[in-house]
């Protein structure tokens, strides 16, 4: 994947160089000398952003708020400030990190690795999830208690897969009907009582424990 990065900094010289070390390391870069180019080039949707504090105009701390309201990819501030109050400040605002200058090409470039990286996994799904003994593999779409497959429609595994993956949460059978139908569907929501019901009897025959609690007058959930 070609990330996409954008170097916002009022500093030209700093940002022609960064720009091509990145562009040298197969990354896509996008430059911005003041926070009026910076919001004009969020619509390139940058997986990262490098944000200088000092800037004239809207500062670093100002611009990186008002970015938030529209990207939630990592921003490392690059900065001469280094005191404690500095970083509460660039973490409240909606930083993700902090780069002191002058700071070295190679410890850039690992940093951006390191939060690309991370970032990728937040946004990745789990693929295998534990509730109370049972495993349930979302890629598959299969479930085990004790390494015995459990059989499922695709229905009753979207209900399992939805409930499970909000645990603790209650959701009243006309907001899962959605979830798992689309909200255009035509039918009728009462037929989540009768999936659940056959969710549930499996489960119990197996485990002998509930995993689906009914909250009376509001719907069920998913007991973590």
């Amino acid at each position: 994947m070609n990330y996409k990065i954008l170097i916002v900094d009022d500093e030209t010289i700093l940002t022609e160089l960064l720009a091509n070390h990145l562009q040298d390391h197969g990354y896509m870069v996008s430059i911005a000398n003041s926070s009026d180019e910076a919001l004009a080039k969020l619509n390139i949707k940058p997986n990262l952003i490098l944000l200088d504090i000092n800037m004239s105009g809207m500062d670093g701390l100002e611009l990186c708020k008002v970015i938030r309201n529209h990207i939630v990819c990592p921003i490392l501030f690059l900065t001469a400030r280094i005191t404690e109050q500095d970083k509460f400040n660039g973490l409240q605002a909606g930083g993700d990190d902090y780069i002191t200058k002058p700071f070295s090409l190679q410890e850039l470039t690992a940093r951006i690795e390191a939060h690309l990286r991370r970032d990728e996994r937040n946004k990745r799904p789990p693929e295998v999830m534990t509730s109370q003994g049972l495993i349930i593999n979302l890629s598959n779409r299969k479930v085990f208690w004790n390494e015995q497959e459990l059989s499922f429609s695709k229905r009753e595994f979207d209900i399992i897969e939805f409930l499970s993956s909000n645990s603790n949460q209650v959701f009243d059978k006309e907001r899962i009907y959605e979830a798992i139908w689309g909200y255009d569907a035509e039918g009728d929501s009462n037929v989540i009582k009768e999936h659940i019901r056959k969710i549930r009897a499996k489960l119990m025959e197996v485990s002998g424990s509930e995993y689906i609690e009914t909250v009376w007058g509001m719907g069920y959930r998913w007991k973590k």
